[in-house]
């Protein structure tokens, strides 16, 4: 990776936060790729993140002092922890140990860094790293979970093999997709003023009070592209079948359950909208009769009669004018096949 890659970083004022993970190693070279990106870069270490990887390497990657303790220290800055606040256009927390994202999530501030965070009003990147059992325990989850109702961007980890000798999920992203990351962070704005509706997860077509017709679909999908538009400046209408994921920061959310309270939340909103992303996984049928009452199992089979829900999809594609209109095929057979017919029949602009 160049310098080229990373324009968007130039002159950009961005704090590494560094804690006390083994892949605390790989922020050197991030460090050296936002330097050389043009970036001004300042480094808070944590007094565990010390133990993997010295202050002096950092400070001879960016040319600047690095700030590892609340009292004292080799910074310049009298009260350092609200100057470095004040100082950054970007705080990024990498690696993000289940420490400090614990900290973070409730509000400790003993030390440098989580003092630092409480101070400052820019936007905050954590990128967390960690054993596998450890991302995936419960109360990891849950402050994740906080921090990003918070407004925290969160990078998650890479799936392989891990310092502890165990593979899975948790492993800190090389030290280039990080870059890029921030990079994207900085680009955002080519969408400004423009809005776009998008989709996400399954529908659920109910057959009696308790049961229901649904599928896979998580809506992680959709929730990924709403903020990612969010990202590049969009104002965002994400209408989303239930899910369990926390809406995104900075979007308009409408939950809806039926297929046909999708079509109708899309249309309501279609003539105002600049695109739109259809991610969803509609459901193309619903049962014909809803059973007023739970169904009891007492006969051998059940027969339940369905018919067809309406194509939200082929709909916007007739009633078109401004919009650019994109589509999802999923399939488990000719995906090229049936996505080019797709494309056509229903008059989109692209499909994925």
């Amino acid at each position: 990776m160049d310098a080229t890659s990373l324009q968007s970083i130039k002159g950009k004022k961005i704090v590494l936060g560094v804690t006390g993970g083994i892949a605390a190693f790989k922020i050197a070279s991030l460090a050296s790729l936002l330097v050389k990106g043009g970036a001004e870069v300042r480094v808070v270490m944590t007094e565990a993140a010390t133990e993997f990887i010295s202050a002096r390497t950092f400070q001879e990657l960016t040319g600047q002092p690095v700030s590892t303790e609340m009292f004292g220290g080799s910074s310049n800055y009298r009260v350092e922890h609200i100057a470095l606040a004040q100082w950054a256009e970007l705080t990024v927390i990498a690696p993000a140990t289940a420490n400090f994202l614990a900290k973070a999530a409730h509000g400790i501030a003993d030390d440098l860094l989580t003092t630092m965070i409480l101070a400052t009003t820019a936007p905050i990147m954590v990128s967390p790293s960690m054993n596998v059992n450890m991302f995936e325990n419960a109360a990891t989850q849950e402050n994740i979970s906080i921090l990003r109702r918070r407004g925290f961007l969160v990078i998650e980890p890479a799936v392989g093999h891990l310092a502890c000798g165990t593979s899975g999920k948790g492993r800190l992203p090389e030290p280039e997709e990080l870059a890029v990351r921030i990079n994207e962070f900085f680009e955002g704005g080519e969408l400004e003023g423009k809005r776009i509706i998008v989709t996400a997860g399954g529908t659920i077509e109910p057959i009696d009070p308790v049961r229901y017709i649904g599928n896979r679909s998580s809506g992680k999908m959709g929730f990924a592209i709403a903020e990612a538009a969010i990202r590049h400046g969009a104002r965002v209408l994400l209408i989303t079948a239930p899910s369990a994921l926390d809406d995104p920061r900075g979007a308009e959310v409408v939950r809806v359950e039926t297929a046909r309270q999708m079509r109708e939340a899309v249309l309501s909103e279609y003539e105002r909208a600049d695109a739109v992303i259809m991610s969803a996984a509609v459901a193309d049928y619903r049962a014909k009769t809803i059973a007023p009452e739970k169904i009891k199992k007492s006969e051998p089979t059940l027969t339940i009669e369905l018919e067809k829900n309406p194509d939200i999809l082929y709909e916007l594609g007739q009633k078109k004018s401004h919009q650019i209109l994109i589509g999802f095929a999923a399939e488990t057979t000719n995906v090229e096949e049936y996505a080019a017919r797709k494309l056509e029949q229903k008059n989109l602009d692209f499909i994925v």
